[in-house]
């Protein structure tokens, strides 16, 4: 399966015939990719896959942006007095 050209390991794209599509195995798998959260070799999968296959590098695009909005947008903290009130009453409501 896995052959040597140079230094890098060739990964062979999941297979069709393994339970579901390969596209539906990647799209399953999205996050973890995203997130950098898999072994190296399904990375090697996951490139290989959406190397050749435009409507899975398509929705890779689309969470990778979602993904970057959601960062930019969380960056911002919340007013000190505000984080101090809230704070304040978990400890109440605690007790």
């Amino acid at each position: 399966m896995d052959q040597e050209r140079g230094d890098q390991p060739v990964v062979e794209p999941i297979p069709h015939d393994t339970p579901g599509s390969e596209c539906e195995h990647a799209l399953q798998h999205l996050y973890e990719y995203l997130d950098s959260e898999m072994t190296p070799e399904d990375e090697q999968r996951m490139r290989a896959h959406v190397a050749h296959c435009s409507p899975c590098l398509a929705e890779l695009s689309v969470e990778d942006l979602v993904k970057q909005l959601v960062r930019r947008s969380c960056a911002e903290r919340a007013p000190e007095t505000l984080r101090l009130r809230i704070h304040e009453q978990l400890r109440i409501e605690a007790r």
